[in-house]
């Protein structure tokens, strides 16, 4: 079973907001209605609370990190490879990341234009990146003798950098935890003693230490809750402790955002927008969340179209990679970050104080958000020409740009031989830079000299008359 089948359910959940099941599950007066200093009223309701952070930084890295990077073949290393349990520990007298130093990260993340970090601190094999009381397979019982989440804490805390921490509850190490060789998760093992009960107060132990020994924690991500089970004092614990942590919907409860993952849920792909917190994530590589030593990568126009789907649409993203066994982000990883960085800080302005309506135009595989009298369309699938037609709107813009290059667009009302049938002529793009930008995402910036809903006019004009600009 793949990790996908897991969270299809999951994903029609935290993807599918135009979906009456979903939206009915909130209570809207817990939430307030946010509204941006230009005055746009966004769909999805906003805390009300320190957790409205997650609302101002919507593009955070991943960071999947722990003993699998040291063969550097996949995060689930253990149960894809068939390792025995014996032979996995071993990794831990190897964990030796020298090289590891949190400011070099984060000052990737900063040039990439990443505003918070999550981090694994226990993967589903079960080692700890932080000097846990409750179990030896940590990283202090390494040669490296180095808490990494203490480490990371220090950096975020003095730089402000929100972190939020990942936690698998699927534990492949834990004699607790009742391994039953279900989807992500070991055969019986004969050292094993299962017992839920127990396994969740080591859990929540562990969740107290992070929410207690760390400072200031924005975040916490749960992964792998194969037994599906709920216990909502787990989230009430961490909200007491860490009152600005966002809580992700794969642990106990609902949580506060949903969690589509790759390119896997139709439901969040195809869903025109959303009115519950969505956080999508995303590796750079096409085949491991952790170190892979011959990844193959998403070309920069997937990974640009990807984020460009859910900024676009009010939701954050974060954006994965595998640190190498000595703790250093791959040269091949942050190029693409450092790419896609100075992609996003051309068109930030499109996902800035805006409000996603994508549904103002008919045509397929372009996304839209607005600001009083200007309108962003997000060229989000590859175009097919270098012109395009934004039907039904026939106002021809006061001044046009692309803001990948901050040059103007060349635009046009006028009748196209292809609405003949209609006689209705309708705002053209044309002649747009696709092939000198074949692997960009293109984002075109029109503003207009009325308010947006004046742009579409139920009469027709003059055919024969061509207004350009």
């Amino acid at each position: 079973m793949k990790r996908r089948e897991l969270i299809k359910s999951t994903a029609a959940v935290a993807a599918a907001s135009t979906l009456p099941g979903w939206a009915g599950a909130m209570n809207r007066s817990d939430y307030l209605l946010f509204e941006s200093s230009q005055g746009m009223k966004s769909k999805i309701p906003r805390f009300g609370d320190g957790r409205d952070w997650f609302f101002e930084r919507r593009y955070g890295m991943f960071v999947h990190w722990g003993l699998y990077a040291i063969p550097g073949w996949h995060e689930q290393h253990q149960w894809r490879a068939r390792v025995p349990r014996a032979e996995f520990v071993k990794l831990a007298d190897q964990w030796n990341p020298k090289k590891f130093n949190p400011e070099q990260w984060l000052d990737l993340m900063e040039e990439a234009g990443m505003q918070y970090i999550t981090l694994t601190t226990k993967h589903h094999d079960g080692f700890c990146m932080w000097d846990t009381k409750q179990t030896s397979f940590n990283t202090m019982n390494t040669p490296y003798k180095k808490d990494i989440i203490g480490m990371l804490s220090d950096a975020c805390h003095q730089r402000k950098m929100p972190l939020c921490l990942y936690y698998s509850i699927a534990d492949w190490n834990q004699p607790n935890y009742p391994n039953l060789g279900r989807h992500h998760e070991l055969p019986p093992q004969p050292q094993d003693s299962p017992d839920w009960d127990k396994y969740m107060l080591f859990l929540k132990e562990q969740v107290r230490e992070l929410c207690t020994n760390y400072g200031e924690i924005h975040g916490f991500w749960w992964d792998m809750n194969v037994p599906v089970y709920k216990d909502p004092s787990v989230n009430a614990m961490i909200r007491k402790l860490q009152p600005k942590a966002v809580i992700n919907n794969r642990g106990f409860d609902e949580g506060d955002f949903g969690t589509p993952e790759r390119d896997y849920d139709n439901p969040a792909t195809d869903a025109k927008g959303f009115d519950k917190p969505v956080e999508a994530c995303q590796s750079v590589g096409m085949e491991s969340w952790g170190y892979k030593k011959d990844e193959d990568f998403y070309s920069d126009r997937h990974l640009e179209a990807s984020i460009d789907k859910y900024l676009a649409r009010d939701a954050n993203y974060l954006l994965n990679v595998g640190p190498t066994g000595e703790g250093l982000i791959p040269p091949e990883s942050a190029a693409i970050l450092k790419r896609l960085g100075k992609w996003k800080k051309s068109v930030d302005e499109s996902y800035l104080g805006v409000q996603p309506d994508s549904e103002l135009l008919t045509i397929p595989g372009i996304l839209v958000t607005k600001n009083e009298q200007t309108l962003f369309v997000h060229l989000n699938k590859p175009m097919v020409g270098n012109g395009v037609k934004l039907k039904p709107v026939n106002v021809l813009p006061v001044k046009a740009t692309l803001l990948n290059t901050g040059k103007p667009i060349d635009c046009v009302v006028n009748l196209a031989p292809s609405d003949h049938a209609s006689q209705q002529p309708y705002l053209r793009l044309r002649n747009l830079p696709v092939n000198e930008m074949a692997n960009s995402v293109l984002v075109a910036k029109l503003e207009f000299d009325r308010p947006l809903a004046q742009i579409i006019q139920a009469k027709k004009i003059e055919t024969n008359i061509e207004l350009t600009k």
